[in-house]
């Protein structure tokens, strides 16, 4: 899909977007930019609105890799929502840390972040920049609005689709704005268009808001495994519904361990399957047909031709080598030297790298394990498993070697094995054997055979929060689950966690992110969260 923006939709979008955060977002179209009437009319066009939602989880702006930014103030790759998805989720955790001084990157490893840190403030736009270009999409979509233009009803029907996707991808912003922000500014395609200060939500009702809208798609979007590759279905609702369930006690007090459950067995029992290949497989270049499919429910895509970023997969590959690693190894023509690991994470795996656990994939020759200095790459060891490779041993397409074909797993079904036993042993119902089960199935993928097998009665909330570290390390989940896991901030401790080499502890305030202080200074809806 992303390959078929045309310029006038491009135009028009820019023309169209109904609010933003601040001042610097704010996009005003020239007099010959086309208006909602004239650019969709037809059935590509819809689709290519659709697609621009799409893409804004991959690419940062409307040419690529750079050039035309959606969002001002932060260099373009910088500014791509996986890109600052990973550093907020990873880097502020054991599972990260990046060598490079950009700014005030190294107070997410600190824990030392203010309202005023750029990578804070930029995800926070991003997240409602993509609510703003939903809203839109959804007003232009009505039916008033395909009523005006004389849509005929066999298009109608591919619309309906198109808006269950839309809806699907808000309630994902607004999930990911929940979990960091806690408290964001909160608007929908109900709201005014043009000067418009939203209000602030609480985590309760943003909370209440993406349950509804995921039940109110659930029985309308595609069905699981029917939809075009990269796209959303009805898997990918249940997963996003299991995982809201999952934090629902840190979200709101409430624990709703039962409904993980059940969306997980929904999930499961949909038609993914754990891929028949190995592990590293789901993190090469060909992800989207090596086997590697069949698991990965949710992914944002690239394409080395043509979604050209700087951000996503194309930073953790390019920025996780450095040192003695030889970058055509891993179908790339250089290393940046930023990306590494802390000792902490290593030792996770039994043995730690030399763990017979074939998801342990580390590079550490000319690497030291312990982390005494953030900046040099050789502090820590490095990680190699995403990689531009294909699993025939051959490079991805860009000829170049910049841009990756690399797929980003946002949601795969091996997390669905994972959170039901968590649900499991929290109290929630279901069977300690079919836990048991799952993970034995992800282990014995990871061992090769079925050394690793472990009993039910070894399922304790310890031994998941490591096998989900195993497991998804690097995948965006990890400062989520440390938080569910009361790890985070005042417990748990690893290499330079604030500001120290040895690691220490921080305040409890820190498991949620400042509101930017930009954000307070234009709208004065917003309040800040405690402690900062």
């Amino acid at each position: 899909m992303y390959k078929k923006f045309k310029p006038v939709l491009i135009l028009f979008l820019g023309s169209m977007l109904v609010w933003s955060c601040q001042d610097s977002l704010d996009l005003s179209p020239e007099d010959n930019r086309a208006t909602a009437g004239s650019a969709l009319q037809d059935a590509a066009t819809y689709e290519e609105f659709l697609a621009k939602l799409y893409a804004g989880l991959s690419l940062s702006g409307q040419q690529g890799p750079a050039g035309n930014p959606d969002l001002q103030g932060l260099d373009e790759g910088f500014s791509n929502y996986v890109r600052l998805f990973f550093n907020l989720q990873e880097l502020t955790t054991d599972e990260a840390l990046i060598g490079w001084n950009d700014g005030t990157v190294y107070d997410l490893h600190y824990q030392s972040w203010t309202a005023g840190n750029e990578f804070v403030r930029t995800m926070y736009s991003r997240l409602l920049y993509q609510v703003s270009l939903v809203n839109e999409f959804l007003r232009q979509t009505d039916p008033a609005s395909l009523d005006d233009r004389g849509v005929p009803g066999e298009l109608r029907s591919t619309i309906e689709d198109y808006r269950a996707e839309a809806r699907f991808l808000r309630a994902l912003s607004y999930y990911h704005a929940l979990d960091l922000f806690g408290r964001p500014a909160f608007v929908t395609e109900q709201d005014p268009t043009g000067a418009f200060l939203p209000p602030q939500t609480s985590k309760e009702d943003l909370f209440s808001y993406i349950e509804s809208e995921l039940l109110a798609i659930e029985n309308e979007i595609i069905d699981a495994k029917q939809n075009e590759y990269g796209r959303a279905d009805r898997a990918a609702v249940w997963m996003l519904l299991s995982k809201l369930y999952l934090n629902a006690e840190v979200y709101t007090g409430n624990a709703r361990y039962a409904e993980v459950i059940e969306y997980t067995q929904k999930t499961i029992n949909s038609g993914y399957q754990i891929a028949d290949v190995p592990y590293s497989y789901l993190f090469m270049a060909d992800n989207d047909q090596n086997g590697a499919q069949n698991e990965i429910i949710f992914p944002v895509t690239y394409d080395g031709l043509n979604t050209q970023s700087y951000g996503g997969t194309t930073y953790i590959i390019h920025a996780a080598i450095g040192g003695d690693m030889d970058p055509s190894e891993f179908g790339v023509n250089g290393g940046w030297a930023g990306l590494r690991t802390t000792q902490q994470f290593v030792d996770t795996f039994p043995n730690g790298a030399e763990s017979e656990d074939l998801r342990a994939m580390f590079f550490t020759e000319g690497q030291n394990k312990e982390v005494t200095r953030i900046a040099p790459f050789t502090e820590g060891y490095a990680v190699t498993k995403f990689t531009n490779m294909r699993s025939d041993g051959t490079p991805g397409s860009d000829p170049s070697g910049e841009f990756p074909d690399t797929d980003f797993p946002m949601f795969r079904l091996a997390d669905a094995y994972l959170m039901y036993a968590e649900a499991v042993v929290r109290g929630g119902g279901g069977s300690p054997a079919q836990a048991a089960t799952y993970i034995n199935e992800l282990r014995e993928r990871a061992y090769g055979d079925n050394s690793g097998d472990i009993a039910a009665a070894d399922l304790t909330l310890n031994f998941i929060l490591a096998e989900r570290a195993r497991e998804l390390y690097w995948e965006g989940h990890r400062r989520t689950d440390l938080i569910r896991f009361n790890r985070f901030s005042d417990n748990g401790i690893w290499a330079f966690k604030g500001g120290v080499p040895q690691g220490a502890t921080t305040s409890a305030f820190r498991d949620l992110f400042p509101i930017p202080a930009a954000e307070l200074g234009v709208n004065t809806n917003l309040t800040q969260n405690p402690g900062y």
